[in-house]
């Protein structure tokens, strides 16, 4: 019997401006969205949901301002990932749950957090890669750099990596995420119309074709006051180990995107691209070399 799984993901705007709303408001409303939505996807019998990068609040690191740090939570621990326990305890669901993680005093990370369909906490990602660039992504403010791998998580329905927004424009991550074992990535992502977009339905599909493994990719929608970074251009999308889109959601409303996906077309394709037979690692060591160092074996 084919292994076929039902999975969704959410695309959602945040329509209350930070200058007119406090923090509080913004994260309470945000959730009681998300909610809603989670709910709509247990009634379509999704069995494993994503959320979008920072869910519960708008994309704040379009400024640099230190009253964000008051949207951070432990993970576990934080009040956030327990409401998302119950609800994926009730629906049997699997979620996906992006979060601002605090670690210590000062030590925060963009993280995800990962719940079993029996409510249990399996884990989390820390987004490895952090922007710091063009106006609107000033992400080194608020986040060090992830610390804690690339960890795969053996959930109730299937094998379950993340990989968060930046990360996906560097194919290491994606690759160790196929070594480890992922099934299915999800990547939560916050991104604005302009160089992005032509890459969106570029990149990810790649990795997918490059590593023989599904990818859940989510963006959010709308503009967010008061900044002026742009429009966040939704089309959020699952794609298949060939590197197909198989549905996609449109790009300018709330949406909760749902596709069943067929776990083995990954055996099928892994058979017939036999990359990770034919990888090379002991020739890559260059990967990991100093920019200096590589810059001056090219120069000799």
């Amino acid at each position: 019997m084919a292994r076929v799984v039902r999975c969704g993901l959410i695309q959602a705007g945040c329509e209350w401006p930070a200058d007119k709303f406090s923090l509080a408001q913004i994260k309470q409303k945000m959730i009681a969205k998300h909610e809603r939505l989670i709910a709509a996807a247990a009634k379509k019998k999704v069995q494993v949901l994503g959320l979008q990068e920072l869910f519960y609040g708008p994309y704040f690191c379009a400024e640099q301002h230190a009253r964000w740090y008051e949207l951070t939570e432990r993970v576990p621990g934080g009040q956030t990932l327990a409401r998302m326990q119950k609800l994926a305890r009730r629906f049997r669901m699997v979620l996906i749950v992006p979060v601002y993680e605090v670690e210590m005093t000062g030590v925060f990370y963009n993280t995800a957090a990962v719940i079993d369909a029996d409510g249990r906490y399996l884990g989390k990602y820390r987004k490895h890669h952090i922007p710091h660039c063009h106006p609107g992504f000033w992400e080194k403010f608020y986040f060090t750099p992830g610390n804690s791998g690339y960890p795969v998580f053996e959930t109730r329905y299937a094998r379950v990596g993340v990989y968060i927004c930046y990360d996906r424009h560097f194919p290491e991550g994606a690759r160790i995420l196929g070594l480890n074992g992922a099934e299915i990535v999800y990547n939560p992502s916050a991104t604005v119309a302009g160089l992005s977009e032509y890459l969106w339905e570029l990149e990810q599909p790649a990795h997918a074709v490059a590593n023989g493994y599904f990818i859940a990719a989510i963006n959010r929608v709308g503009t967010e006051s008061p900044w002026k970074i742009g429009e966040f251009y939704g089309k959020s999308y699952f794609c298949n180990p060939r590197g197909k889109i198989v549905a996609q959601a449109g790009r300018d409303n709330d949406e909760l995107l749902v596709a069943e996906l067929n776990l083995d077309e990954i055996q099928e394709v892994r058979t017939t691209w036999q990359f990770y037979r034919d990888r090379r690692p002991e020739t890559y060591g260059e990967i990991t070399r100093t920019q200096a160092s590589g810059h001056s074996q090219a120069a000799n």
